[in-house]
């Protein structure tokens, strides 16, 4: 049974531990440079997306770590009102018993009264009756005897009368004194088993009232996670539109193919999406709607995985045992390959960022020129699919900081 300072307590703790989460996560917060939905600093490029969404989702690593902390308080605090429920069930059962118990010790507390009274009446009807005026004394009854041996039955059996009925009235008397002291042990138990029952009654809300606070803190941290998701949402799209019409980082592809709906019109290209380029990427995979097929490597048509296992397993040598899974954030951790952050020609490029990541095919590093333009410091240039989430092909020059590279 918990006791009331104990359950008081667990509840400060339990509040000193809340406070103390509040804090860390402030400090995370501002230690990432953001608060909750709202973004520190314009967004100059589609790189500044990654960096925000990165933070966004570490935020929302640290929320789960909390709720997963609060929901193993809420099943504690569950299993403490559980308990003392079936505790206070219990003890009304006791009470209802003994209340029971009372009201027949009461019931044979009257009948024995009534009984008492009786016995009394009985006997003193008896006894008036053995005289003539209801009152003889001894030398009365002597007196108007017929002989000695009359007045000795006579004497005889009041004696006798008298006597068992006075043995009626001790016994009666004795069960009533019997009675009337079990009558109050059963009310003192039933006292002290309210008393407890109060008591019960007042932990049990006070632990309701921890569930219920607890509760309201997973509520909210939940409402959090969901706010920074809808923002990850939105950069992961603003970045996407960044890619699509930012003229300054398309550069025209060197060979591949071209046509089909996968085709994607640039600023370096004018003319019709059938004409546009593609990478080569298989004609029936462009064709066909987006995630409708699926294509080597287990990787749904028209999506960065796809693309990039299909490059790098078919129109590049000596890497036709290639295996990885996963979405493409994933593919650094499960990558048959070696990988290491130096990018290399004909590399897998792998943006961790973002929900699901990018992967890319590397066809140029710092130095070189590619499609007519060479690629400055701290960039490199990359052919890949579904930049702008709609399933098309692009040409993009990237910066490569916090990449990885499958060789």
């Amino acid at each position: 049974m918990i006791k009331l300072q104990n359950l008081k307590q667990i509840m400060l703790n339990t509040i000193k531990t809340l406070r103390s989460r509040l804090v860390s996560f402030t400090l995370l917060v501002m230690g990432v440079g953001l608060t909750f939905g709202v973004i520190a600093s314009p967004i100059a490029s589609a790189d500044q997306y990654s960096a925000q969404i990165q933070s966004l989702q570490t935020q929302n690593s640290a929320i789960s770590s909390t709720i997963a902390g609060l929901q193993g308080q809420a099943t504690t605090y569950q299993q403490q009102v559980d308990q003392l429920t079936a505790e206070i069930n219990a003890i009304e059962q006791q009470q209802a018993i003994t209340e029971g118990q009372i009201s027949s010790i009461q019931s044979d507390i009257q009948a024995n009264q009534i009984k008492l009274t009786q016995e009394k009446s009985t006997l003193d009807t008896i006894i008036k009756s053995m005289y003539v005026d209801g009152n003889l004394n001894t030398l009365e009854m002597l007196a108007t005897s017929n002989n000695i041996s009359d007045f000795v039955t006579k004497e005889e059996y009041k004696n006798i009368v008298q006597s068992q009925i006075q043995d009626t009235l001790t016994s009666i008397n004795a069960t009533q004194v019997q009675l009337k002291a079990q009558n109050q042990d059963l009310s003192s138990q039933l006292s002290h088993q309210t008393a407890i029952n109060n008591q019960l009654s007042a932990n049990e809300a006070q632990q309701a009232q921890l569930l219920s606070y607890n509760q309201a803190q997973q509520d909210q941290y939940n409402q959090q996670i969901h706010t920074n998701q809808s923002q990850i949402s939105v950069l992961e799209a603003e970045q996407a539109a960044i890619n699509e019409r930012s003229a300054s980082s398309i550069v025209p592809p060197s060979g591949g193919g071209v046509g089909g709906n996968c085709g994607t019109p640039s600023p370096w290209y004018t003319g019709s999406r059938a004409s546009a380029p593609n990478g080569g990427y298989p004609m029936n995979w462009c064709n066909d709607a987006q995630d409708s097929v699926i294509t080597l490597g287990n990787f749904p048509n028209r999506e960065c995985t796809s693309f990039a296992y299909w490059y790098f397993t078919t129109q590049e040598s000596g890497h036709s045992g290639f295996s990885v899974t996963g979405n493409a954030n994933q593919w650094e951790n499960t990558a048959n390959r070696p990988v290491d952050q130096n990018p290399a020609d004909g590399s897998i490029a792998v943006d961790p960022a973002g929900t699901y990541g990018h992967v890319m095919i590397v066809v140029a590093t710092p130095g070189q020129n590619y499609g007519g333009n060479v690629v400055p410091a701290g960039y490199i240039d990359t052919i890949s699919m579904n930049d702008d989430w709609h399933g098309d092909f692009f040409s993009l020059q990237r910066p490569y900081a916090g990449f990885y590279f499958i060789h």
